[in-house]
């Protein structure tokens, strides 16, 4: 098994970082940049840094924010919301992005992905699937930050987003989302079981446990987290002693 990794999930909105429940009801948490750097000393192994209102709004990337972001961070950084075109990837990677998170535009336009994993490798392509459960055994996937619902079976559409030369996919539950009641474990299984490249769990982890649940019985090979790294005192670092114990290979 490779080493699993933690990473913690920021949410940018309107200038500041914000958590919510299920994509909603959001509240601020505070600067972007203060939690860059007390994750810099937390043994942290990536960060996601999403802005959420980037696509509902019609607007690019906020890559002076970005920029900024990028000269504290010292861990690979992983950017998306906002990205529409190859120029979109191009300029987050130039401002010191490592990775670009692809969501909406990856359902609109799925030539995106092959293009982006083209242009600058499958490494930098991560696919954010955002899905809700609509019936007994029935997912969709839901764009525009969870706003707007698709045909899309998130299962099917990670086959087609590994097709297209994706390198990751960024899993998210959205029901589940700042509950902290758990992953989506069936789901996660089920998209790990269809696809070769690394999945990261995100959407309800409350406990430490529930992050050994996503990799031992989900698969993944990441567990993305935010609202327990935000209102509780348990740590990245202690995530991984727990994982450990666990006899789950992480990063030291």
């Amino acid at each position: 098994m490779l080493k699993v990794r933690i990473i913690p999930t920021l949410l940018f909105k309107d200038f500041g970082l914000v958590k919510g429940v299920g994509f909603d009801s959001w509240r601020r948490v505070g600067s972007a940049m203060q939690a860059v750097k007390v994750y810099n000393m937390r043994e942290v192994d990536e960060l996601v840094f999403l802005d959420i209102t980037a696509t509902r709004d019609g607007r690019p990337p906020d890559f002076a924010t970005v920029d900024e972001i990028a000269d504290e961070c010292f861990m690979p950084l992983a950017v998306g919301g906002g990205v529409r075109s190859v120029e979109d990837a191009r300029s987050l990677l130039q401002v010191g992005a490592d990775k670009v998170v692809l969501g909406t535009a990856a359902v609109e336009s799925p030539d995106l992905i092959r293009e982006v994993a083209a242009r600058f490798g499958s490494q930098c392509a991560v696919i954010s699937i955002d899905f809700r459960r609509i019936g007994p055994g029935v997912r969709r996937v839901f764009t525009h930050c969870g706003t707007t619902g698709t045909d899309l079976d998130p299962v099917e559409f990670a086959k087609q987003a590994q097709r297209s030369g994706a390198g990751e996919i960024l899993l998210q539950s959205i029901e589940r989302d700042g509950t902290m009641s758990g992953y989506d474990i069936e789901t996660i299984r089920a998209v790990t079981d269809a696809v070769s490249i690394p999945v990261i769990a995100s959407g309800g982890a409350g406990n430490y446990e529930h992050l050994a649940e996503a990799v031992l019985d989900g698969r993944a090979a990441a567990v993305a987290a935010a609202s327990i790294f935000h209102f509780t005192q348990q740590t990245p670092r202690e995530a991984k002693e727990h994982l450990g114990q666990r006899g789950i290979p992480v990063r030291r």
